[in-house]
């Protein structure tokens, strides 16, 4: 994968210096390798090789148009949360043949959609769900493709805000019911029986989850056979992580496919899956600049114009990015610096303890940043949205641009 390196001095990503994008775009400014999005949705799609697969992006993870398209182009599936997303990947050229729609609260409305879109399929997370769909189904005169998603009660050994896969988690159906709801699925005249599908949580390290998980699975496939229900695929959800410091390592996608190719044995089930992270995550970067060095008897403060409403990770999660100068050498004198942001809030920091040289000016580059970044970014403290950019070998090309003041208010009025 394409990742930020060193040339006469200066980081760049592809052929690109980023003190160029700095000059072109300012900052804060998000920056995607278009090389490393493509090169890792293809490594995906090569590892499964001849078995029968869809690789179905996790929408959520980075939903810029120009990212979809790029997806699209190659052919992707797409995993969607929301009708919003449902959109977007049609306007970005993604078939609605490929999509899989998930989450636990779909409305009315959007379940209304995706059936005239024509999606590929539900996953379902609730019997009072599968109920709703059948009855929408039966509304419109059509059967509704669905997956069940099962809750396997697999600990994926991450976060607990991103583990999805126990019985106290919200999603899925319970594994201990997730028999009697698919033969009671098997009997509604709006349901069409697709897949069984599970998602155990985001950023795992390790294979063996996905593999406790996937057996589960398929204990309770071998249930539906005997009650001569089939279904034509298996969802393996998504999660698999990416290093985010230099010395973790984490399983590649050959391995990943190896595992559950190995798993499944001589079961023909085309097999689906859900990454996000794994695509974007290493391809993109947050640019920075420093704005004052703050010092007090017990920290170094680099306050820079980027703020935890614009990278939520670290703040939310705890979660950990690499922080390198822009200039290899660095600015001024090598301390220990808290790389914190100007929102009002103690936790509105990008990273602690870094050693770095310094100067007000310095640029820097907040690494890992292409996953649940600017998704979940906002106009806390009225601070607009930044540009987004993409660069393809020495191009660049501006995916978003940066929101105005004006924009902050444009759906905002005063009372008469």
């Amino acid at each position: 994968m394409t990742q930020p390196d060193y040339r006469d001095g200066i980081l760049c990503l592809e052929d690109l210096p980023l003190t160029a994008i700095a000059e072109s775009y300012g900052t804060p400014v998000y920056v995607y390798s278009r090389h490393a999005i493509e090169q890792q949705w293809q490594a995906f799609d090569r590892a499964f090789g001849k078995h029968p697969h869809l690789v179905c992006y996790a929408v959520k993870a980075n939903s810029n148009l120009a990212i979809l398209n790029l997806l699209a182009r190659l052919g992707s599936g797409f995993d969607i949360v929301s009708v919003g997303e449902l959109e977007r990947v049609l306007r970005a050229g993604g078939e609605p043949g490929k999509v899989v729609f998930s989450g636990v609260g779909k409305r009315r409305d959007e379940i209304e959609r995706a059936l005239e879109c024509g999606i590929r399929c539900f996953n379902v997370e609730s019997i009072a769900e599968l109920e709703r769909i059948n009855d929408i189904a039966n509304a419109t005169g059509v059967k509704a493709p669905v997956s069940l998603r099962v809750n396997p009660d697999v600990d994926a050994g991450t976060h607990p805000y991103i583990a999805t896969g126990l019985k106290e988690n919200k999603f899925g159906i319970d594994f201990s019911d997730a028999l009697a709801t698919y033969l009671e699925a098997a009997r509604m005249p709006g349901i069409e029986l697709a897949g069984i599908d599970c998602h155990i949580g985001s950023q795992i390290t390790e294979l063996a989850p996905f593999r406790d998980a996937l057996q589960r699975l398929l204990g309770l496939l071998a249930q539906l056979e005997e009650h001569a229900v089939h279904i034509r695929h298996i969802d393996i959800g998504g999660g698999l992580g990416i290093p985010y410091e230099a010395q973790e390592t984490v399983p590649d996608p050959a391995d990943y496919a190896a595992m559950i190719i190995a798993t499944l044995g001589e079961r023909k089930l085309e097999i689906i899956m859900e990454p996000g992270r794994a695509i974007v995550g290493n391809a993109g970067l947050l640019l920075t600049r420093v704005e004052y060095l703050k010092h007090n008897q017990a920290h170094h403060f680099a306050i820079v114009d980027a703020a935890m409403n614009d990278l939520l990770r670290p703040s939310l999660y705890d979660a950990w990015h690499g922080i390198l100068p822009v200039r290899e050498q660095g600015d001024g004198r090598e301390e220990s610096y808290d790389i914190v942001g100007p929102v009002c809030e103690t936790g509105d920091f990008l990273g602690k303890g870094r050693r770095l040289r310094l100067q007000p000016g310095s640029l820097l580059a907040v690494c890992s940043a292409g996953a649940y970044a600017y998704s979940m970014s906002s106009n806390y403290n009225s601070r607009p949205r930044v540009s987004e950019v993409l660069i393809d070998g020495a191009a660049h090309h501006l995916i978003r641009r940066q929101e105005s003041l004006e924009d902050l208010f444009s759906h905002e009025q005063t009372l008469p």
